[in-house]
Parts: structure tokens; C-alpha cells; sequence
């Protein structure tokens, strides 16, 4: 199984752990101390030798921090995570705080004390936050003290070893394009800034650019590594030779240098002696700012050159992406035609989650393409624990299936030519007509993006209020964003693009989206639906005046029609939903060797129009 359901982190550690870290801050000489849900890589997934705040407070979401004081401690959660939170943090010694709204710099601009030294570990935190905290500091009176160690650690004795997951070579066909080739555009846009090279310390920037993946992370499958490309062409790769045998060696040979992780230092104020050294405010650890302005060099702030690229899918990637999720479709089909025929007394929310695994792994020893991991800790939330947005089962809050309720199963799946992401709320017996009428509401937006046509230039943010809006007419919403991007066999969270209420990066064909709008009743139910979609390349509409991009849909997967009050979908969305429920019936069922999950999807796509 690759899903373990420990609770990772306990509440009940809080009191004391904080109170050792309060003495540590007293022998160093600050007063407070800054602990991000980060590692020194800025990630969203890290190992468990990096799982700082949720050792420190219990809470196991995948963004958040904690602000120590000498008499405070906050932490800052998103809206996905305010129910998370309440339940895994001891309310005694924590408050929460808002990530978004009110971040750690707001709050300490209207709450913090007069010339507050707060400490930070430089390896934590971008340059772009850093800035935010000093600012406000400042103008307190205060300061930001750079600690040479992170206190933490000096208290953690437990703490796990790095990991040393191994390295494999992405290949050509699932690539789409070789690394060196990538490795040239990457150092030619380093020379036509005027830089003398370029740090690249995203792992999932390093993995694409030279066609690599790792296992360092749960569910991630970049290698946690840095690289440098200098404007010659010339690049260093800073991986643990460990991680590494020797095809890969040989490999990497071909196009760099591979350095241990430790001479990392060292070639970067080399690097910065002969001109600007090209940093990402956004992404790099504060530390190399740290160094490169120590060793007499200048940073150039600019956009990770990966991170653009990375996101427009070529042909090959798209093609491997359908192809992986036509796959997680029959497998989910499989699992969802076996949890129809179970009764529900005798279901609860792991069980689910290990049978869906199961039919992961089944269908693809059938179809000769393994499972390789699944790309997150599959959300499965029964009843009220749907509504808890990232809700991660555990075994002392593993939740019996009950008649009448509705179960949200969030999941998918790293292949080695996709990264699959899929929501269904699925109805356990008959479910009250209220949480039909919302499904229904949330149906409607999902249906609205994926059929959004847009002139070049439209951005995430524009589009965004088409999946609200349905909701917002009945004085409801959801407090996350409607997409995020997705890597190719990469991280299931990828940058830039995003549809959100703050997504500024333009929608640019080959990008890959989610598209999954939400309802939560906290205490009562949730609901989302999800289906992965890429943009298309723009397009002349019959009358209109300008070409139009819009969405390509890869998920398939039955939306359950059991939940759907067709009288509030429009003529048009009801053909959509048929036309959607007709092309998952094709392609699925040649992939599907059961007979009664054959019969199951016939049943489950029939018309509802």
C-alpha cells in the first residue's frame, strides 16, 4: 500500500514542544521563531526529516506556519485547512491565523510587539517573504536575525534521515523532448538576460530539465536536488551520489557535471564571480541570497526559466497524460462498481481508500503500466468529514459509511506517462434533496469551465467566477481555488497556471488544469467534483471575430447521476453531461474486464437529458 493511515503528528506534544523551542530562542537570543511547512527546497511535499511544523503542533496539512512568541503561538492555515486545523492542534497552546488574508507579516504589522527579534532559518523561506517580514519589523523597531542552525532541529531527537530515494531517466517517448536540448534553451535565456547562470532549486524544475525523476518525497516523484546552468551551456547537477547508479550516472554525464549536494556553496559563488547569478524570488531559499551577496556577487531576480516550459505539455506529454488517465478511469470505474454493490454498514473511509488502491494496482499489472504511487494521500471523507476540505484519514478518525449521506473520495495516481488528480462525491443510499440541489450547483460550474471558450491573454483569474457563479446566485461558496496546474508524472500542484481569485498567469495551450469546484456544510457534508483538463490551441468559432482557446477534457469517470436535479442544469449543460457520460462509456469499456462494472458503467452513463 502506498498510503499509511498513522496519525503523523499528536496535539498532545504541543504544550512541552513549544516550551523546549521557547528555551532554545532564549539561548539564542530572539524572541520569537518562524516554522514554515517548507524544506530547504521550498516544496509542498517534503520528506519526513522536514516535517518541522507538524512535529512541533500536529497539524499535517501541506501549507501552513507557526509563529512563536515569548507568550504566543499562531498558526497560519488557508481556507482548505481552518476545520483541519481546530481538530489536530491543542487549542490551548496554539490560535489560528489566516495564510492568505492575514499572513505572519500582517499579523505581526497589527499585533506583534515593539522591536520584536524574531529568528528565521534562511533555508526556509524565499526571498520574496523575507522582504515582507524585515519591512514590517522595521518599522517596529524590530529586527530579523538570520539563524546559522535551525532550533528545531536541535530539539527534534528523533528527527528522520535525509532520504536517499533513487534516481531513474525519464525517457525520450514520455519526455517529449531530450534534456540537452532543454538544458540549450535553459542557457540561452540565461545569456540573453546578461547572466552568468542560472540556480535552479526547484527539484521539479531540475527533474524536467534533465529528464529525471526520484523518490525522495511521498508522492512526488522529483529527486530532491539543485542544478546550475551557466550561460556557456555548461551545467552542474548537485545530487547525493547515492541516489544514483550507474545508468544514471552515465547518463547525467552526458550533459553535466554531478556534483554532492554539499559543493553546492561553493560552485554558486563561483558561478556569481563571473557575473549575476539568476535567482527566483518566489522560489529560492533566502540562503543563496545569503551567499552569493557574502562572496561578493549580485543576484538577478527572475522567473525560474523551467517553471514556464514545464507547464506547456508537448505532444508527447499530453498523449502519455490521456492515455495514463484513461486507465485511472477504468480503474476508478472498477473501484466505484464494487462499492455500489457493498453494503454500507460494512464500509468506512480506509477501507475505501485501500480498494481504490487495489484497483489502481490491478489495473495496471493488466495494462502494463504500473502504478508507480499515488500523486497525493487520497481524501476520503464520509459524511461530516467531507467537508473537511484536505481531510486525511487516519485510523482514530477512520469514519463508518452510513444510508443517506454522501462520501467525497479525492485521489489519483503517478504513472510514468501522467499524473492523475479526480474528485467524485458519490450518494450512499438515498441523500436529502438540500445536498442534491448543491451537488447539482457545484456540478454547474464544473460544467461551465469545461466548456469556456477565451481569447489569448485570458488568465486563471478570469475565469475563475464561472465556477462560482451558479453558487454565488444561491448565497454560497467554496473557500479554495478552482484549479491548479498539474506536472507530467511530476507534482500534482504545479505552477504557474492556476484558476483562482488570484491566478495572474495567462492560460496558454498545453497547460494542464484541475477543474473542481466545491460545497462544504462544516459538520454536514461536502461536496467537489474534479476532472482534469488541458488548453487547447486557439481556434476560429463560426461567426466570431478572433480565434478562442479552450479546454480538452482528460479525466473520465461517471458523475454520479443519482446526485443531479437535472431541472436546474440548462439545455446545455444537460447535453454536455450526456455527451461527457457517452465518451467515458467508449473509452472505458474496452479497458474494463469485469462484467458487472461494465454493466455498472452502462447504468451510470445512461442519459439523464
Amino acid at each position: 500500500m502506498f498510503q499509511t493511515f498513522e496519525t503523523t503528528a499528536d496535539p498532545q506534544f504541543g504544550a512541552e514542544r513549544v516550551a523546549r523551542l521557547r528555551a532554545k530562542l532564549a539561548e539564542l537570543g530572539v524572541d520569537g521563531f518562524l516554522a514554515p511547512r517548507a524544506d530547504e527546497f521550498q516544496g509542498e511535499y517534503v520528506p519526513p526529516s522536514a516535517e518541522r511544523l507538524s512535529w512541533l503542533t500536529g497539524f499535517t496539512g501541506s501549507a501552513g506556519v507557526a509563529l512563536i512568541l515569548k507568550d504566543e503561538a499562531v498558526v497560519f492555515v488557508d481556507g482548505r485547512y481552518t476545520t483541519q486545523l481546530k481538530e489536530q492542534v491543542d487549542g490551548a497552546v496554539f490560535t489560528g491565523g489566516d495564510l492568505v488574508g492575514e499572513p505572519p507579516h500582517k499579523w505581526l504589522e497589527k499585533n506583534g510587539p515593539n522591536r520584536l527579534r524574531l529568528g528565521v532559518d534562511p533555508w526556509l523561506h524565499t526571498k520574496a517573504e523575507i522582504d515582507k517580514l524585515a519591512k514590517t519589523l522595521s518599522a517596529r523597531g524590530g529586527e530579523l536575525v538570520m539563524l546559522e542552525t535551525n532550533p528545531l532541529d536541535a530539539i527534534w531527537d528523533d528527527r528522520p534521515a535525509e532520504p536517499l530515494g533513487s534516481v531513474t531517466i525519464q525517457q525520450l517517448d514520455h519526455a517529449g523532448e531530450l534534456a540537452v536540448d532543454k538544458i540549450a534553451r535553459i542557457a540561452a535565456l540565461v545569456a540573453e538576460k546578461g547572466a552568468s547562470a542560472v540556480a535552479l532549486t526547484d527539484p521539479s524544475s531540475v527533474a524536467w530539465a534533465f529528464n529525471i525523476r526520484g523518490q525522495d518525497v511521498p508522492h512526488t516523484p522529483h529527486p530532491l536536488a539543485r542544478a546550475i546552468i551557466h550561460a556557456s551551456g555548461e551545467a552542474e547537477i548537485f545530487l547525493d551520489i547515492r541516489k544514483t547508479g550507474i545508468e544514471a550516472r552515465a547518463y547525467l554525464a552526458q550533459m553535466s557535471l554531478q556534483k554532492e549536494p554539499a559543493a553546492f556553496a561553493a560552485s554558486l559563488t563561483s558561478a556569481a564571480s563571473a557575473g549575476p547569478v539568476m535567482l527566483d524570488p518566489d522560489l529560492a531559499p533566502y540562503a543563496l541570497h545569503l551567499l552569493i551577496e557574502a562572496s561578493g556577487g549580485s543576484v538577478m531576480a527572475g522567473d525560474d526559466p523551467a517553471k514556464l516550459p514545464r507547464a506547456l505539455k508537448n505532444d508527447a506529454e499530453l498523449a502519455g497524460s490521456l492515455k495514463a488517465h484513461l486507465q485511472d478511469g477504468a480503474a476508478m470505474v472498477e473501484f466505484l462498481a464494487w462499492l455500489d454493490a457493498q453494503a454500507p454498514d460494512s464500509l468506512d473511509e480506509i477501507t475505501a481508500v485501500k480498494a481504490l488502491e487495489a484497483s489502481r494496482i490491478r489495473v495496471g499489472e493488466r495494462m502494463q503500466n504500473p502504478l508507480k504511487d499515488i500523486s497525493f494521500d487520497t481524501i476520503s471523507g464520509a459524511g461530516e468529514n467531507a467537508a473537511i476540505i484536505h481531510y486525511r484519514v487516519t485510523e482514530p478518525t477512520n469514519r463508518k459509511f452510513r444510508a443517506g449521506e454522501m462520501f467525497l473520495l479525492d485521489s489519483g495516481g503517478q504513472y510514468i506517462n501522467g499524473t492523475t488528480d479526480i474528485t467524485r462525491t458519490i450518494a450512499i443510499g438515498e441523500v436529502p434533496e438540500e445536498q442534491k440541489r448543491f451537488f447539482t450547483l457545484v456540478l454547474k460550474g464544473m460544467i461551465a469551465i469545461s466548456m469556456a471558450r477565451f481569447p489569448k491573454g485570458t488568465r486563471g483569474v478570469d475565469l475563475d467566477p464561472l465556477a462560482r457563479i451558479a453558487l454565488w446566485k444561491a448565497g454560497a461558496d467554496y473557500g479554495h481555488g478552482t484549479g491548479h496546474g498539474v506536472g507530467s508524472y511530476l507534482s500534482v500542484h504545479e505552477g504557474p497556471q492556476r484558476i483562482s481569485r488570484a491566478a495572474m498567469q495567462e492560460l496558454l495551450p498545453g497547460m494542464i488544469l484541475s477543474n473542481e469546484p466545491g460545497f462544504y456544510q462544516p459538520g454536514a457534508y461536502g461536496i467537489r467534483i474534479e476532472n482534469l483538463i488541458y488548453v487547447t490551441e486557439p481556434e476560429m468559432i463560426e461567426g466570431g471575430d478572433r480565434p478562442m482557446l479552450g479546454f480538452e477534457t482528460l479525466t473520465f469517470c461517471p458523475i454520479d447521476r443519482r446526485l443531479i436535479l437535472s431541472h436546474l442544469l440548462t439545455r446545455e449543460e444537460l447535453l454536455w453531461l450526456d455527451a461527457y457520460h457517452a465518451e467515458t462509456r467508449e473509452k472505458l469499456l474496452p479497458l474494463i474486464e469485469d462484467e458487472a462494472a461494465k454493466t455498472w458503467l452502462k447504468r451510470a452513463t445512461a442519459r439523464l437529458g
